[in-house]
């Protein structure tokens, strides 16, 4: 059973309606069903009565409700209390930031804004499964800030009038592959001879909404051979001459240079990316403000 589950479905118990409270959350409609069905399948009993509408609460949800209030509260509190008898409440910085970022961008920046702020304590997480986990990390105060890529393809579903962000940059997303015997690309978007190899952004990564819109655009015959959710092992296999990939430029400039990778189409085929700061404004915490103020600087 999981947090966001009881979550979920006090939520749900004050609006009565799925689409309101998955808007709410932060979350798809499909997935915030999923959750409220996962917790139904956890107590043993229906909680909601779909059969109405608006949605209600079964007899069964409805003294369910009080115990999952009174949980949910226990564990923000118990959490709170831990985090400030270890000092993490008041000194730490929490992020939550996708993988490439956090090994390209993160520290470069934070030495930079650190010369303005003074020292800071960082804890920075990166094992969640899709940008829907992400933005989750940041709505139920797991994280201080969220550090993502921003593309118009892939809205973030944050409201703007309770998060806020600042643009810290930009990232170019550049199609390459292993250069073949002339040198030239040995996969590319106009190779002749049948489906172009493709390494592919698995399911839920920020990065695989993205490269979807271009070939929206752009149609090229492509055959999935390989999927990660992580750049760096798309590279490893365009690397290895397994396909072509768009990679972030800024985990690249090694193999460039070195003729590993090569450009596998002209900069037309680019995808350019912002790099976005997000915060909840009810996170009140005086070190987060600070640094928000910093960043502004």
């Amino acid at each position: 059973m999981e947090l966001k589950w009881l979550e979920d479905f006090i939520s749900l118990a004050n609006t009565l309606s799925f689409s309101r409270s998955a808007e709410e959350r932060h979350v798809t409609q499909s997935a915030f069903s999923r959750r409220i069905k996962q917790l139904e399948t956890w107590i043993g009993v229906p909680l909601v009565d779909r059969a109405t509408y608006p949605a209600r609460l079964t007899p069964a949800g409805e003294a369910f409700l009080p115990t999952a209030q009174q949980i949910a509260r226990d564990l923000h509190a118990a959490r709170s209390d831990a985090r400030e008898r270890q000092g993490i409440k008041a000194n730490t910085l929490s992020f939550a930031a996708l993988h490439t970022l956090s090994l390209t961008f993160f520290p470069r920046w934070l030495h930079d804004v650190e010369r303005r702020v003074g020292a800071v304590r960082t804890r920075l997480s990166t094992d969640y499964s899709s940008m829907e986990a992400f933005i989750t990390s940041l709505t139920e105060g797991e994280s201080d800030f969220l550090l993502v890529y921003a593309h118009p393809a892939v809205p973030v579903r944050l409201d703007g009038q309770r998060f806020a962000h600042r643009t810290l940059g930009r990232e170019r997303i550049v199609p390459v592959s292993a250069p073949g015997p002339d040198g030239g690309p040995l996969h590319g978007p106009g190779a002749a001879g049948g489906p172009v190899r493709y390494l592919a952004y698995a399911a839920g990564a920020f990065l695989g909404h993205v490269t979807a819109s271009l070939f929206e655009e752009r149609p090229i015959g492509c055959a999935t051979v390989y999927e990660n959710t992580m750049s760096e092992g798309l590279k490893a296999m365009a690397v290895e001459g397994w396909g072509l990939a768009w990679i972030p430029e800024s985990i690249l400039a090694d193999d460039l240079a070195a003729g590993r990778l090569v450009r596998a189409a002209d900069p037309s085929w680019d995808l350019t990316v912002d790099i976005r700061l997000y915060r909840s404004l009810a996170n009140d915490r005086p070190i987060v403000a600070r640094f928000w103020s910093a960043l502004a600087d």
